[in-house]
């Protein structure tokens, strides 16, 4: 199968180009020749990668529910997102055990391409929507653990540098196979390079959950942003960064070191009203969802192809945007080889695009959904 159109590649878009499909591999890339072509103006991209999303559809990944699960990837997939990580939030080891059991089989299946635990080892003082009663010191006898029962689906783990064990940990997981990704933190900046020099390779939702930036104490936003290895996760709704920081931010990193992710909790693409995250009351208000009892930010109703259109908004061009929504987020969590671009040899997922960047049809190892 062949399929004709406006591809966008990481070098650049092929105007004239086609994707072919063999199975369920991208067989070859490649300019002209007779294809099954999208309408003029439209667009083909390479599946979306979310790399921290806690939910969607109303459905949660942070209750450890296997079927819940299943539904927000679902969910997702019809934005685009055709590989996501299951974030957990901060919660009692006996749920964290409970979700990698359940979400394992996930990953082996393909629905899941990990599990991501923000937390719970963070800061209570930059601890925005997560639940300070499970918040606690790094632990290697839990770690060890949970990535022994996951049995290679734990992918990523988010850490406070500030907190007892947090050096160890970062090295302890890189060691594993586990990305270390610092986030809701108060770190100094040096000790924010010290958790890069152990090992840390991500910076979760940057400039969220964290001490901001001065200029006499930089902070951890300078230093993950000036940090050659890290790459920055960035939530683009318009909410949680002006366009302006997200112009700003992804310019200081170039689009290898910028990944979009949704922060998404179970309200995405639901009704304003009600709802719960990590044993916390939630209340979704034109969109936006904030903790009842203080009004922190909490998590998001993002979906991937409406992060990609706010990028392109603040002024990051289509091939940077694409780059951040699946290459660079499928490579920051060792995806790189198998998802993320239109290349040959990786899973054939492709997000057709209208002229407006309205997802028309997603294929997903290459069969379309």
């Amino acid at each position: 199968m062949r399929i004709g159109g406006r591809v966008v590649t990481p070098r650049g878009v092929i105007e004239d180009g086609y994707v072919e499909v063999d199975g369920e591999t991208i067989a070859a890339v490649g300019e002209g020749g007779p294809a099954d072509r999208v309408p003029d103006g439209h667009w083909l991209l390479p599946g979306f990668v979310d790399i921290h999303t806690h939910g969607g559809g109303g459905h949660t990944f942070t209750t450890g529910d296997a079927d819940s699960a299943r539904g927000a990837a679902a969910f997702h997939l019809a934005h685009g997102t055709t590989t996501l990580l299951a974030s957990l939030v901060s919660s009692p080891f006996a749920l964290m055990r409970r979700a990698t059991a359940a979400f394992a089989p996930l990953v082996a299946e393909g629905v899941l391409a990990g599990l991501h635990y923000e937390g719970p080892y963070l800061s209570e003082l930059r601890c925005g929507a997560q639940n300070p009663e499970h918040l606690r010191d790094a632990s290697l006898d839990e770690l060890t653990e949970l990535i022994e029962l996951g049995g290679g689906a734990v992918r990523m783990v988010t850490i406070a540098p500030e907190r007892t064990g947090a050096l160890p940990a970062i090295e302890f997981l890189v060691a594993r196979g586990v990305v270390a990704a610092v986030g809701h933190t108060d770190a100094t900046y040096d000790q924010t390079l010290a958790a890069v020099a152990a090992g840390a390779s991500v910076g979760t939702h940057v400039f969220n959950g964290m001490r901001p930036p001065h200029h006499r104490e930089p902070g951890p936003v300078f230093a993950l942003l000036g940090a050659a290895g890290v790459v920055c996760e960035l939530v683009a709704d318009g909410i949680h960064l002006h366009p302006g920081t997200i112009a700003f931010a992804a310019s200081v990193t170039g689009p290898d070191r910028a990944a979009l992710i949704t922060d998404a909790m179970a309200a995405a693409g639901m009704a304003d009203g009600e709802y719960e995250l990590g044993g916390q009351a939630v209340v979704v208000a034109d969109g936006v969802a904030r903790l009842a009892r203080d009004g922190a930010i909490a998590g998001s109703t993002l979906t991937m192809d409406a992060a990609l259109r706010q990028a392109v908004a603040a002024g990051v061009s289509l091939v940077d945007a694409a780059r951040m929504a699946a290459t660079t987020p499928a490579r920051a969590t060792g995806l790189g080889h198998r998802v993320g671009a239109l290349v040959a040899g990786l899973r054939a997922d492709v997000v057709h695009l209208d002229e407006r960047l309205r997802v028309v049809r997603i294929m997903r190892a290459g069969r379309w959904t």
